[in-house]
């Protein structure tokens, strides 16, 4: 077994970080509220990832590798400074006032909206990961750092619950629009592209505790 030597190792992450930087943008801006924090989120994560380059798997792993590193430092992002998100909050409360985004209030999206939002936030975070980020359930299972059996398991659930969920709304404009993008429980791409608004939020601390997983 070959060891791979220091300029080996800085070469490999130089191919993971020209692979990897725009899925995992893709990942962070769906999980936080701001394009800026979610810069900062791959900025810490590409850190993360260089300080522990000798870590870094081979490249058909190095994704979910990134995943797992972006999942912590996006832990410890919602749980950062509690004064810095009030201002924050007080500054769009603000700026919504003078600039509201006409797209953010058309009935699709506010339907895609009010059948997420009936959901966890663990079920939200299996459903994107499947549909968005476009792992297979052994891979979110590497991503969350539990079993595989324990993501099919939920997923099945999560899925199962957005039907519910959709089905709650039965009578509305909402319930209409959602049943004609369904297509036997399942919906596309467009649907989930309307869901990253909703699923930014503080996940789970410890998606092996949420999961059912010792």
């Amino acid at each position: 077994m070959s060891v791979r030597s220091g300029a080996d190792h800085e070469e490999h992450f130089r191919r993971v970080y020209a692979a990897s930087f725009e899925p995992l943008l893709a990942y962070a801006v769906r999980r936080v509220e701001q394009p800026a924090d979610a810069a900062d989120i791959v900025a810490e994560t590409f850190l993360v990832a260089w300080r522990r380059r000798r870590e870094i798997p081979a490249d058909g792993e190095a994704r979910l590798w990134l995943y797992g590193v972006a999942r912590r430092v996006l832990a410890n992002h919602h749980r950062g400074d509690v004064r810095r998100e009030r201002l924050g909050l007080r500054l769009r409360q603000r700026l919504t006032a003078f600039a509201t985004d006409p797209a953010a209030e058309v009935p699709e999206r506010l339907a895609v909206r009010a059948a997420l939002a009936r959901l966890s936030e663990l079920d939200r975070e299996v459903l994107l990961l499947n549909a968005r980020e476009g792992l297979e359930p052994r891979e979110a299972a590497q991503v969350l750092g539990v079993s595989a059996a324990a993501v099919r398991t939920r997923l099945s659930r999560a899925r199962a619950r957005l039907t519910k969920a959709a089905d709650a709304l039965r009578g509305s404009h909402q319930w209409k629009f959602l049943q004609r993008m369904s297509k036997d429980g399942d919906y596309p791409e467009v649907f989930w592209e309307m869901a990253d608004e909703t699923a930014a939020g503080n996940p789970p601390a410890d998606y092996r505790e949420a999961l059912g997983c010792p």
